[in-house]
């Protein structure tokens, strides 16, 4: 009879106890498993999964290829600022908006393409974004603080300065190390809200430094007392579980996987190498060798002087004294199994990454529908991975940058620092990145002219989608090259320009048909 914990008899199981909670079926017998609170099941492996991620993006092609190709078509050549003020709650013209927007864009492009953005002064601001999800990505998470440092030449004192996340973590001082509020570097409030943040001052890891100077933690609030504002970015790409204070490597659940396909492609590597080369073995009487000569002669004068070692070259020729003998088993190389095993694994990986197979190996070579419903998915990560970049690193930036040019006089803004509503009027904007790419570009534009012409989408939209630039620089420029060519006497368009023209011809031509037959 089998009985339940309580030691009751069970009747036939239902629900969950006699399927996926099941004690009773053999399959699930030998499957334990057990449910713990967030800090528990990640704060306490975080060392172990950053050290492992960081060796596959060191050494598996594989792992170092996912990540850059997020990191490519997330940030690629960096997101660009467009400023959008809401002008009705600021009582603003359109003109009025429009030249503010301009202005603020060109003194921010002053701020964002030099280093001096950059409190280690070797990175521009989009860069520094490539830099950002590229460690986020590869560590779990990364800190940002935004200290003021007044260099010369610099207009902005504003410095973004890169925290790697080892060195956020718990101070080792007796008065910190008990305290339940703060671990791996993050002190919480009553509600779980991050109070503050205790940065080690060099790498915990490092031996650089760490005889010379002993080692020591700096509490960051969070937020400023006086000031309200944020002196330290925690940028994490994926929350798992309510409560969670730290950030999990993106290949942490397939780093089992990829470090088994490394070692099997470094076997098959080894296998196919070994197979591939070409060795006579001459086993010859006593006293009737071939001669210390002959071998030289016949292996190129490449010949080792230890007369025990047997080495397997490229054309080598071996000789084997008296009774010796040789035998090998056929490594049977290349396996014919193995790209269809590799290209298996491959699959299971971009599932868990949501980074289509097709993308993670760089290998087109489907139907344009199914290459281009690849794109399509991998793109819906992309874009939540880009919008998750401007709302914990871009526009915070671009908040604090515009407090301070406001506060220097070198942007007007009225009731900036007044009013929390006005300043967020102040602050809209939005951010454009590289434009997804296009199999069949022909079609991608067709279909954007008939979303747009029957209401289904907006220029604005379509311009960045195919080309990543604003509707209202590329507005501006073909209002500029419409103006060089009726200067030089050249007739050039748009369709819809070309199209309009034909029609007003058309119609002339018909009005003057007409009065010639009256």
């Amino acid at each position: 009879m089998i009985v339940d914990i309580y030691g009751k008899p069970l009747r036939k199981p239902r629900a969950y106890t006699g399927h996926g909670a099941s004690h009773l079926r053999k399959s699930l017998q030998g499957w334990v498993a057990s449910s713990l609170a967030p800090d528990d099941d990640i704060v306490r492996n975080l060392t172990t999964l950053r050290a492992r991620s960081r060796d596959l993006f060191m050494g598996s092609p594989l792992a170092a290829g996912a990540l850059r190709t997020i990191r490519t078509n997330v940030v690629g050549s960096g997101l660009a600022l467009n400023c959008h003020i809401d002008r009705k709650t600021l009582g603003l013209t359109e003109d009025q908006a429009e030249e503010w927007e301009r202005t603020t864009e060109t003194e921010w492009q002053g701020w964002a393409q030099s280093t001096c953005c950059d409190a280690g002064d070797t990175c521009n601001f989009y860069q520094l974004q490539s830099l950002v999800l590229l460690s986020a990505l590869m560590s779990g998470d990364v800190f940002v603080g935004l200290p003021y440092i007044n260099r010369p030449g610099g207009v902005y004192a504003l410095k973004c300065y890169l925290i790697e996340g080892d060195r956020v973590c718990d101070p080792m001082d007796k008065a910190s190390a008990y305290r339940k509020d703060i671990l791996e570097g993050v002190e919480i409030g009553s509600y779980g809200e991050p109070v503050a943040y205790y940065v080690a001052r060099y790498h915990p890891y490092t031996f650089a430094g760490r005889h010379q100077h002993p080692q020591k933690w700096v509490r960051v609030s969070a937020v400023g007392d006086a000031s309200g504002r944020k002196q330290i970015l925690h940028v994490m790409p994926d929350f798992e579980r309510p409560g969670q204070r730290r950030g999990v490597p993106l290949l942490a659940p397939v780093i089992e996987a990829l470090k088994q396909l490394e070692r099997y492609t470094d076997a098959e590597l080894m296998a196919a190498v070994v197979s591939g080369l070409f060795t006579v073995f001459v086993t010859s009487p006593a006293g009737e060798g071939l001669g210390s000569g002959l071998l030289d002669e016949l292996n190129g004068g490449n010949v080792d002087d230890k007369p025990d070692n047997i080495n397997v070259g490229n054309g080598t020729v071996v000789e084997l004294g008296e009774g010796q003998n040789i035998s090998t088993a056929s490594p049977g190389r290349p396996n014919a199994n193995f790209g269809d095993f590799v290209e298996s694994i491959c699959r299971q990986i971009g599932a868990a990454l949501e980074v289509p197979y097709e993308l993670l190996v760089k290998n087109f070579t489907a139907s344009y529908s199914a290459s281009r419903a690849s794109l399509l998915e991998a793109w819906k990560m992309f874009r939540m991975r880009r919008q998750w970049l401007i709302d914990d690193f871009c526009q915070p930036v671009y908040c604090e940058w515009l407090a301070e040019a406001v506060a220097l006089g070198r942007i007007r803004a009225p009731g900036f620092f007044d009013n929390p509503a006005i300043r967020r009027a102040w602050c809209g904007a939005d951010w454009s990145g590289d434009a997804q790419g296009q199999l069949d570009p022909q079609k991608e534009a067709n279909a954007a002219v008939i979303r747009i012409q029957n209401g289904l989408s907006t220029h604005e939209r379509e311009a960045a989608e195919l080309t990543g630039m604003s509707v209202s620089t590329i507005f501006t420029q073909l209002a500029k090259e419409q103006r060089l060519c009726a200067e030089s006497g050249l007739r050039l368009g748009t369709p819809q320009t070309q199209h309009a023209t034909n029609s007003s011809n058309d119609a002339a031509n018909g009005a003057a048909d007409a009065a010639d037959r009256e």
